[in-house]
């Protein structure tokens, strides 16, 4: 225990000190593939890095992550802010943030699901390096994860687009088979079938989390069979809805506010709201308290911390829709309504969580099965 409390001082002492030596560290322009603004450059001086594993401006996962390091570089204004864009879930993860440690990153937000590990390997390294994790289900001395309860607004979303259809057939264009995605597909089903009892939800996986010719293929492919609302679990959107749009079916939205791209045909979405929380995280970074807050292990922000969000509604929604979702998310945030209290049974009709059973988050994101009514099998 004295070890763990001596290492942690040290690591109070790096992140307190970094905040005081930008006044005498030399300036260095930011190496190729890492982008900076604000604050002083230079190793040891005042720096938080974020990366990206698409486009800042994909209507989606990243975009969303983004806007949330835009309220980091708006809260401290004297912290300088680098910046990642498409660094793939590999090697090459870590040798940016390794980079970015050069250039006197004390704390790091890697923020795709597969910069876990090269995450892991980076911190071992860098003991006096804090790094928050976005999604992530292992954590480290120096690396907490965070993510939110983003099948609250999912399952809102589903309610609308039970609400929506006409055929009663929805679609979800997802991308690989990991629990929170099949999470995601059980919440918008149960969400659906709340309001439409024969409600479908057909599922198609890409193997990519941004494949805007699979996407598109996959979308026409739904909208020939019958589906009328599409959803997605991608990192960049755009696609998927401006495919809906085009084809006259309705669209609901992930990560980011995308309704510009489908001014006819979106319904309403399920966004993330990272700006508080990362300024917060990287508060208690600067404070040297990351040990012993909510952040050293495994966060969930949920609907009532204003984490994850519903979208703005189309404006073909009517209002009885609208109070319906409205109605939902009170009693989500009020705790007496969850769309996974039991009994909950999957496609072949087991019972997966028992009558009366509420599951804790973290058995929750274990999931490893589609609910009934998903159409679709998941990849072995």
């Amino acid at each position: 225990m004295r070890i763990i409390v001596k290492k942690w001082g040290l690591i109070a002492c790096s992140i307190a000190l970094f905040m005081t030596l930008a006044a005498c560290s030399a300036s260095s322009a930011p190496t190729s593939g890492v982008s900076s603004s604000g604050g002083a450059a230079g190793t040891g001086g005042k720096a938080v890095g974020f990366i990206f594993v698409g486009a800042k401006d994909d209507y989606g996962y990243n975009q969303a992550a983004y806007i949330g390091s835009q309220g980091v570089e708006k809260a401290f204004p004297d912290l300088k802010v680098l910046r990642s864009e498409n660094v793939p879930e590999t090697a090459e993860a870590e040798r940016v943030m390794e980079e970015m440690i050069r250039n006197g990153a004390k704390i790091i937000f890697p923020t795709s699901y597969g910069h876990l590990d090269p995450a892991l390997n980076v911190a071992k390294r860098h003991p006096d390096v804090l790094f928050y994790h976005q999604g992530g289900l292992k954590t480290a001395a120096n690396l907490g994860t965070y993510f939110g309860t983003i099948w609250e607004p999912v399952y809102l979303a589903g309610i609308a687009a039970g609400k929506m259809s006409k055929s009663g057939k929805l679609g979800y264009i997802v991308s690989v088979p990991i629990p929170q995605v099949l999470l995601n597909v059980n919440a918008f089903e149960l969400g659906a079938k709340s309001v439409n009892p024969s409600a479908t939800t057909t599922v198609v996986f890409t193997g990519s989390w941004c494949d805007p010719a699979q996407q598109a293929n996959a979308a026409n492919s739904m909208i020939d069979q019958g589906i009328d609302v599409l959803s997605q679990h991608q990192d960049c959107t755009k696609t998927v809805i401006e495919t809906a749009e085009r084809r006259g079916a309705l669209s609901v939205g992930y990560h980011a506010e995308a309704s510009a791209l489908a001014p006819k045909g979106w319904v309403t979405g399920s966004i993330w709201n990272w700006s508080d929380l990362y300024v917060d995280m990287v508060r208690t970074g600067i404070a040297g308290t990351f040990k012993g807050s909510k952040y050293d292990g495994k966060y969930r922000g949920q609907l009532k911390d204003h984490v994850v969000q519903l979208a703005s509604f189309g404006n073909q929604v009517p209002d009885d829709v609208k109070k319906l979702v409205e109605k939902g998310k009170a009693d989500l945030i009020a705790g007496t309504l969850n769309p996974f209290n039991g009994p909950i049974k999957d496609q072949k009709g087991t019972v997966k969580i028992e009558a009366g059973a509420k599951l804790e988050l973290d058995k929750l994101e274990a999931t490893d099965y589609f609910v009934e009514g998903v159409i679709g099998s998941i990849p072995k």
